[in-house]
């Protein structure tokens, strides 16, 4: 399998075009090959909180903690770009094994904050597969989280059907709850 896979890959690593059933090269396979990645490995949110953040991801969403650990120094400097990087860190595990990072840095609030809008430049989310989106709103509330809106059902597309609703907690820190379609 292995030498299949690289005589595959042969003719991308050496430039040449790979006709793909329409007879022209793969976009997405140049994209993929020319950036080099091969996974997701981990999503990370820097909090004010490292206690409360571990206790919103385990108790209120059911994640695992694996670790906590503390870094800092100049290998995390040249790494981040973050002055005196001194952090304390929790890495929790989904149901699905996706690992989140989340970092308490020692200046804290100094940093700046992410802006609470979904909108702003910059902002981000984590999207969630749940079962029940209704119950999954009210467990982040009881926990002090909040929901941006309410939830609304997909109206065409390849996701029809999909009720979605952003939720949002102390650290504006945005979360999707995405509850597919019951066939």
């Amino acid at each position: 399998m292995k030498i299949l896979t690289a005589m595959l890959l042969l003719p991308i690593a050496v430039g040449a075009q790979t006709p793909t059933s329409q007879g022209h090269q793969s976009e997405t396979a140049v994209m993929t090959e020319a950036a080099n990645v091969i996974a997701v490995d981990h999503t990370g949110f820097a909090v004010s909180s490292l206690d409360e953040a571990v206790r919103f991801w385990t108790e209120a969403l059911g994640f695992k903690l694996e670790r906590r650990s503390e870094m800092g120094g100049d290998f995390l400097r040249q790494v981040t770009g973050v002055d005196d990087p001194n952090v304390k860190t929790a890495t929790v595990r989904a149901p699905d094994g996706f690992l989140i990072e989340l970092l308490r840095y020692s200046k804290g609030r100094q940093n700046g904050a992410v802006p609470n809008s979904g909108g702003a430049i910059g902002a981000a989310h984590l999207a969630l597969t749940v079962r029940d989106i209704h119950a999954a709103i009210a467990r982040i509330e009881g926990a002090g989280w909040k929901p941006k809106g309410s939830p609304q059902s997909i109206p065409g597309g390849p996701r029809k059907g999909t009720l979605v609703a952003y939720v949002s907690g102390p650290d504006h820190i945005t979360i999707e709850f995405m509850q597919p379609p019951v066939n």
